[in-house]
């Protein structure tokens, strides 16, 4: 799953939060630069992209999460399906995302 913030901090604490709570075995923070439309007009704006490795059947309780503590009005969320997977990278994954608990 990924989605994007505006500072560094927001990121961390995005990341920080859903692995602490099993919804993601890891997060990858990189900074990027957004092109975008908003109310009107094209937005030029340094973000940060936080990638969530995760299970496909979490999705809804990692969605949920992060729109809870997403500080956008509109936050950018989508999922990347994978068709091949290392084994043993998806098993750490599947291990690492057993018991998910919902943050605070």
């Amino acid at each position: 799953m990924i989605t994007t913030v505006g500072t560094l901090a927001d990121a961390r604490s995005l990341a920080r939060s859903l692995v602490e709570h099993h919804l993601a075995a890891c997060a990858h923070i990189v900074p990027i630069e957004s092109f975008y439309r908003w109310q009107g007009a094209v937005q030029n704006d340094t973000e940060f992209k936080v990638t969530f490795k995760a299970r496909a059947e979490h999705y809804a309780r990692l969605e949920a999460a992060i729109r809870a503590q997403h500080p956008y009005e509109l936050p950018d969320i989508h999922a990347l399906a994978l068709e091949q997977v290392y084994a043993p990278y998806a098993g750490w994954l599947e291990e690492s995302t057993e018991e998910p608990t919902p943050p605070d």
